[in-house]
């Protein structure tokens, strides 16, 4: 469960992520899309986690994939979508007796610390209302600010603010934060007098300044802010995301030569020294370490590369393939669920499934491991210092023995002891041509 870093009264999160995201045009929950291989909602949990007491997240009916993600915390089920505030009060039981803070699952980045302010500022004596802010460079349809002498009087929404009112940069991000007996008390104020008939949490905030509370407007940028309600709105946080994590690596030593055209993804581990030419793409499950080099175009995913391993270009290396220490993986080489030996080379135009391959063992252009039969998967092993000529195909199971040499061409059935020369392969016949 999540833990408090702070002395602060008790701090619950409530996260609403019961919204399908109409404007996303996917069967997929919004809280589900993911940013860097990592669903919305885990990056907001991430940082929530650290920061407050308790969660609880707010899912929408059928949405079994969101509460498992939320798991261990609190999930309460929005049967009926009625708007923001409606959604908050699902939560209510849950609120305890310090402060409640309702964020949003498709605001996914933002950050630790600022949540820590959030907390911080709403513990000042004269704030009742702390509402996250940010200043857009250009406020499409947000919610315009506006404040007198430091504290927030409305938030007029574009479609009714004067032309004056559309020049204010200042816009709402949605974030509120107050203390649990206030909150309640302005969720039950709130109407569905609109054309939705719903009920907007935002209105808490006319309703609170009605009452002559004072609402602080804690900023934070754009690019932490932003909601994301459509898929160019998560093109644009994915390019956020990975500028984040391109600029980590780097921080950590490894050398990009063309960063923006690098992808890499949320749990992408990269050692010193790592060197990573233009245009790869690291799927999850990647950790790849110090000294190696992964060359242009070549895709990782679900693998571990040894230190100081040669991949690419064009190579591709999928789930649960290992490569040894000075190991070299080749152009237009796949390997997959396959262990390559310390020094071993996969130079060219390969595939490897199912596989374990010895140290300094040679494999030539074009070989293939046959590892399924239709039903089931089989594995090749080849030992050390072996090697294979180009365009064998080994038929799975079989085991090739240390220093064993398969010649060119041939398609290997039995297994091969150590330091023999197999050949697999009709015996080559010359006719000679005839004339008329």
């Amino acid at each position: 469960m999540s833990k408090s870093t702070n002395t602060l009264p008790e701090s619950v999160a409530v996260i609403l992520a019961a919204g399908m995201g109409t404007r996303m045009r996917s069967a997929k929950p919004k809280a589900m899309h993911p940013l860097a291989g990592k669903p919305m909602l885990r990056y907001l949990l991430d940082n929530v986690e650290k920061v407050f007491d308790k969660v609880v997240v707010v899912v929408g009916p059928n949405m079994d994939e969101v509460a498992q993600l939320a798991a261990p915390h609190q999930v309460v089920v929005q049967e009926h979508r009625l708007g923001t505030a409606h959604a908050a009060i699902q939560a209510e039981e849950y609120f305890g007796n310090g402060t409640v803070t309702i964020l949003y699952a498709d605001n996914p980045l933002v950050s630790k610390k600022t949540l820590k302010k959030i907390l911080e500022c709403q513990q000042q004596r004269d704030v009742d209302m702390v509402l996250m802010a940010m200043e857009c460079e250009d406020p499409k349809s947000y919610g315009r600010i506006i404040e007198k002498k430091g504290w927030v009087r409305r938030i007029v929404e574009t479609a009714d603010a004067t032309e004056e009112e559309k020049q204010i940069h200042l816009c709402n991000a949605g974030v509120i934060c107050a203390k649990v007996s206030s909150f309640k008390y302005w969720l039950r104020q709130i109407e569905n007098k609109n054309s939705k008939k719903e009920y907007y949490l935002v209105d808490a905030v006319a309703i609170a300044v009605n009452e002559g509370k004072h609402i602080k407007a804690l900023r934070a940028s754009e690019a932490e802010l932003s909601g994301i309600n459509s898929k160019s709105e998560l093109a644009v946080a994915e390019q956020i995301v990975q500028q984040k994590l391109r600029k980590k690596a780097m921080d950590n030593g490894v050398t990009m030569l063309a960063p923006e055209t690098v992808f890499l993804s949320a749990d992408t581990i990269l050692g010193e020294d790592v060197l990573i030419y233009p245009h790869v793409v690291f799927g999850p499950k990647v950790h790849v370490h110090a000294g190696a080099e992964i060359r242009s175009f070549s895709h990782l995913e679900g693998c571990e590369v040894k230190e100081d391993a040669v991949i690419g270009p064009y190579a591709r290396l999928r789930p649960n393939a290992v490569i040894g220490k000075d190991a070299h993986v080749g152009n237009f080489v796949e390997l997959k669920a396959t262990t390559l030996g310390e020094g071993a080379k996969v130079n060219h135009l390969t595939y490897l499934g199912d596989a374990v391959v010895g140290r300094k063992t040679n494999v030539g252009a074009g070989t293939i491991t046959c590892n399924y039969d239709g039903v089931n998967k089989h594995q090749t092993i080849i030992g050390e210092e072996a090697f294979i000529g180009s365009d064998a195909i080994l038929v799975a199971p079989v085991e090739i023995g240390n220093k064993s040499l398969i010649a060119a061409g041939s398609v290997i059935t039995e297994n091969v002891p150590e330091n023999a020369l197999a050949f697999g392969r009709a015996r080559q016949v010359n006719k000679k041509k005839t004339t008329k």
